[in-house]
């Protein structure tokens, strides 16, 4: 298997078992993972966010892990990867304000490489339009921006994913075997136990 490069943008409240898993995760299986946060360094820590189902209209949040980062995103420079990891949570609605985020997203978009993005990670896909005709889940309060990107938001149970070209989608953790198998597939990456 060819080691692979990969970016993880990450931010501060980003869902702490959306950043932890697949990190871990792809490491283990013998990937470069490459974690930043804008406006942060190496060795400085993201708070996590713990966000579950608690009889509510919607999840509630608690604090979650530190999640120390392993590179300057000011040093990032995007064809150097071959693809990118955008964990949900809280992080992207205001990841999507920081200019080098939105072109670093468009890059892997622009070039085809393969993404792997989850729950409200998908905001940083509208907010870089590149969206425009493909089918993906997300959670459901994003499903409205997903449709207004010139996409289409397919709702789906919370342990599914869907590709579509070099795009995985997921709506929650609940879907990480899904998710994750679909992505190791766009790498071309072959497990064998």
């Amino acid at each position: 298997m060819a080691q692979k490069k990969i970016l993880m943008i990450v931010g501060d409240y980003a869902e702490d078992y959306e950043v932890m898993v697949p990190f871990q995760f792809l490491l283990g299986i013998g990937h470069e993972v490459v974690a930043v946060c804008p406006g942060k360094s190496k060795g400085q820590k993201i708070q996590t966010a713990i966000h579950d189902f608690e009889g509510e209209q919607t999840y509630s949040e608690k604090k979650g892990h530190l999640f120390e980062l392993n590179a300057d995103f000011e040093k990032v420079v995007p064809k150097d990867y071959d693809a990118l990891v955008l964990p949900g949570g809280r992080a992207p609605e205001y990841l999507r304000l920081y200019p080098k985020v939105i072109e670093c997203v468009r890059h892997f978009f622009d070039e085809q490489k393969p993404v792997a993005a989850i729950c409200h990670g998908i905001q940083l896909l509208t907010a870089a339009k590149v969206l425009s005709g493909y089918r993906l889940t997300a959670y459901p309060t994003v499903g409205p921006e997903v449709d207004l990107s010139g996409a289409s938001f397919v709702p789906t149970g919370f342990e599914e994913a869907i590709v579509d070209r070099n795009l995985v989608t997921a709506p929650g953790w609940p879907a990480h075997p899904k998710w994750l198998s679909l992505f190791l597939s766009l790498l071309g990456t072959k497990v064998i136990c």
